[in-house]
């Protein structure tokens, strides 16, 4: 029995957390320091950007998860640490003056960064803020945490689920950052996951790892993969259950639990899109193979051209017919069909590779809808892939026009 259930980063048992404001960011309303913590010493994997360009934070914790453990994961907005000079240095050290603040040894705290990339980050406001962030720690810190790893978001992300598993009940529940420069390539963005499930960390990076082929990696909001993605997930165990070794039914509650937790994010990060109005979700079903369908899946949710038709609510079919041609799969045009689906209805818009009559009125009220889906049948085999993106507005080149500045 698997349900959703509030409290977010902090729903499983053992783990606190907190976001306060120490001065990276101007604005003194935003919160700009994140800390998650874990009762007890808990099995850690992770997964990263690959861009080549990398954030320092992401050298330091995939050094220290290199046991498989962790405790605790600090995270500061309005800086990335990126680029800079000393930018390892400086990330070690905030594990260090977290560690210390926590009585923990640095190698068991995990750093993350987001924020202006090539702009040196200031330690002191840090190391200031570390003890308030600490004596905030809390079980319903969640949505503070949550605040705190903020840039251009305008929506806070968390979600939690209940499940059980070896008949013990368990909790797995995240945060999660990502307005813009989100084309994944491994994870996304930043996002934080815990669980008090009892799993071995080699079993946890494999759920991982396999999760977010399906998940993150098929979000994309503007092309633009980050240097700083990166997705943790902590499992400490004080659910109770026997522990996780291998595949069979108790891996499989696991691998839902993960994957109902990772969608919604991935559906709230594409809805939150800087500028963007609408959520897009193309289901490709009929693919030959599942990479086929993924490839075409995401090829549709990043063609600018089909962004900017939903953002006009513009039933402009053929901009998705011209993203499948390009996606790289191997697919029969001739086979191809497209609707578009909103709770207003649903609307046939092409079938065998050729536009079918449609009432251009009706299209229009299914795509003013704040959720767009684009079904997309191939025609070729029982293959299918979700992906996830979002409009193109106005609003994105003035939000990133001046990002820096």
């Amino acid at each position: 029995m698997l349900k959703l259930i509030s409290g977010g980063v902090t729903a499983a048992l053992g783990f606190t957390a907190s976001g306060v404001h120490c001065g990276i960011r101007h604005n003194r309303t935003k919160k700009d320091l994140s800390l998650i913590v874990s009762e007890q010493r808990a099995a850690a994997a992770a997964v990263y950007t690959t861009n080549l360009v990398k954030g320092a934070p992401l050298t330091v914790t995939k050094r220290h998860l290199e046991d498989g453990y962790a405790s605790a994961l600090i995270c500061n907005s309005g800086n990335a640490n990126t680029c800079n000079a000393g930018g390892v240095e400086l990330a070690e050290e905030m594990c260090a003056l977290t560690g210390a603040a926590l009585g923990l040894p640095a190698a068991d705290v995990l750093v993350a960064s987001t924020g202006v990339i090539g702009q040196p980050l200031p330690l002191e406001p840090i190391k200031a803020g570390i003890p308030a962030l600490v004596a905030a720690l809390s079980p319903e810190g969640s949505t503070d945490a949550a605040e705190g790893i903020m840039t251009t978001d305008l929506a806070k992300k968390e979600v939690a689920v209940e499940f059980t598993v070896g008949g013990k009940t368990c909790h797995l529940g995240g945060i999660a950052k990502g307005s813009g420069m989100i084309h994944p390539n491994m994870a996304t963005m930043l996002v934080f996951l815990t669980t008090d499930a009892a799993i071995a960390p080699a079993m946890l990076k494999k759920a991982l790892s396999t999760d977010v082929a399906a998940t993150f990696n098929m979000i994309s909001i503007d092309g633009d993969t980050s240097t700083n993605d990166m997705v943790v997930v902590m499992a400490n165990g004080m659910a109770g259950n026997a522990e996780i070794t291998k595949e069979g039914a108790d891996f499989a509650a696991f691998m839902q639990a993960l994957n109902t937790v990772t969608t919604h994010l991935c559906r709230t990060i594409a809805g939150d899109g800087e500028g963007a109005t609408k959520l897009l979700e193309c289901r490709v079903s009929g693919a030959a193979d599942e990479a086929t369908a993924k490839a075409c899946a995401k090829s549709v949710v990043c063609s600018s051209l089909l962004k900017a038709a939903m953002f006009g609510a513009d039933a402009n079919w053929g901009r998705v017919l011209c993203a499948l041609g390009y996606a790289g799969a191997a697919i029969d045009v001739d086979r191809v069909g497209v609707s578009f689906r909103s709770p207003k209805g649903t609307v046939e818009v092409c079938r065998n590779g050729a536009g079918v009559p449609f009432s251009e009125e009706e299209a229009k009220k299914i795509l003013l809808e704040k959720e767009i889906e684009i079904l997309v049948t191939l025609g070729m085999g029982d293959a299918e892939a979700t992906a996830w993106g979002c409009d193109l507005t106005y609003d994105y080149v003035k939000i990133n026009g001046d990002y820096r500045t």
